[in-house]
């Protein structure tokens, strides 16, 4: 048993604390909630504060637990399938916190049945899910939080999870055909990468040591192969430092709010690459923003909503322009338009939809267009990039063995004659 320090509510409003002596936390809720009493803080009374002997075992737990749940973090697939059987059960008419208490259950990850658990105290609590929800911005973005939000709001849970579970599933389609596209060129990247360090570091050395031509005599592309050889094999060590450092000095510089908006800028000026990420993000301006005014979200909350769903802080940038003008009485499709990013065609689609009054039914039809379009723009995207990958270790080996065997050919072309 254990004890827990509690501040709650009771039934007339008054404000209540005292310590409650559970197996565990949800137990204790439970409790204080047969009691008429509504806990809105709970924590667990450590060892150490009440005398006790095992306060050092049971500060190791706690931190093993801890370590173990941030190494077992809760994927974007796992959010998919909570989200999916979170749905199911509500449209079959479960309450809220019995449905996510029936999935608990029905978890065998220890991250996914943790965060069920601590949601499922936090509902039991008398706290709204998206709440909960958004406590945890790690996991649940404020899109997810938002449409929950609405569905708690206006009864629809139900329907908004369906189209969560629908923008979830297409994020988690995109992400997974270009990881699945992009295994194989990049195995066969380090793969040859590797193999030219061992060759400019141990193969080639011992190939030189055996010509017995001086330096200055042998070709062009053999003297660069070797100045690059002695330099590997004599500071190795520090080009590896230096781009560790590189490396760690760009990754946070690209979490800056300047180098971000550089970083994305930079991608979507990349030959081919730019065009398939500009196509994704219209797919999922288009879907999301029809989801969130489909459920009665105001368009402004709406556009800053999906401004963070973009993935794109040049984008981004172009959203806050566009709601700062709405907010002054401007139409969507003016702003859009001027800002330079999105289609034609997204433009005429959110010009009509206002003008008609269905901006949200045009819009989720057109998203299935625009991602269409997206998944053609990833499936060309991918057929060409692991040939130019391929291509570029072609070019590196096929320097290397002209630059090794030239001068193997001179001395057999010397010898001959």
């Amino acid at each position: 048993m254990a004890e827990f320090t509690y501040n709650a509510v009771n039934g007339s409003g008054e404000a209540v604390s005292g310590v409650i002596n559970a197996v565990d936390q949800r137990s204790a809720v439970a409790e204080l909630v047969a009691k008429g009493l509504f806990a809105s803080e709970m924590f667990e009374e450590s060892e150490s504060s009440r005398g006790g002997a095992g306060a050092g075992a049971a500060g190791v737990l706690d931190s093993i637990r801890s370590i173990r749940f941030r190494r077992s973090r809760v994927s974007s697939k796992d959010l998919l399938q909570m989200t999916t059987q979170l749905g199911a059960a509500l449209r079959a008419g479960l309450p809220i916190l019995n449905a996510i208490e029936i999935i608990e259950a029905q978890q065998h990850k220890p991250a996914v049945k943790e965060l069920l658990g601590h949601l499922a105290g936090d509902v039991s609590s008398g706290k709204a899910l998206s709440d909960a929800m958004a406590e945890r911005p790690e996991i649940f973005s404020n899109l997810y939080s938002a449409m929950v939000r609405v569905g708690e709001t206006g009864g629809i849970l139900d329907k908004t999870m369906k189209q969560l579970i629908g923008l979830i599933a297409r994020d988690e389609s995109i992400r997974t055909s270009m990881k699945n596209a992009a295994a194989y060129p990049l195995f066969v990247l380090g793969v040859g990468f590797v193999s030219v360090i061992i060759v400019l570091t141990r193969v080639l050395p011992k190939i030189v040591e055996s010509m017995s031509a001086p330096t200055a005599l042998l070709p062009l592309p053999t003297r660069m192969l070797m100045a690059t050889s002695d330099f590997l094999v004599a500071y190795g060590w520090l080009v590896a430092i230096v781009l560790g450092l590189a490396v760690f000095a760009f990754v946070k510089f690209k979490r800056t709010a300047g180098g971000r908006l550089m970083w994305d800028g930079f991608k979507l000026r990349i030959p081919m690459l730019g065009p398939v990420l500009k196509t994704i993000a219209v797919g999922r301006f288009a879907r999301t923003l029809g989801a969130l005014t489909e459920c009665g979200i105001t368009i402004l909350h709406a556009l800053a909503v999906v401004r963070d769903t973009l993935g794109n802080e040049v984008l981004g940038r172009a959203i806050d322009e566009v709601t700062s003008r709405v907010k002054a009485g401007e139409p969507l499709a003016e702003p859009l338009a001027e800002s330079g990013l999105f289609p034609p065609l997204l433009v005429q689609i959110v010009s009509i939809g206002e003008q008609t009054g269905k901006l949200d039914e045009l819009l989720l039809n057109a998203a299935d267009t625009f991602d269409d379009e997206a998944d053609q723009a990833v499936a060309r995207f991918m057929a060409v990039f692991p040939a130019i990958l391929i291509l570029l270790l072609a070019l590196v080996v096929g320097f290397i063995i002209a630059a090794t065997l030239l001068p193997i050919m001179g001395m057999s072309i010397g010898g001959a004659t």
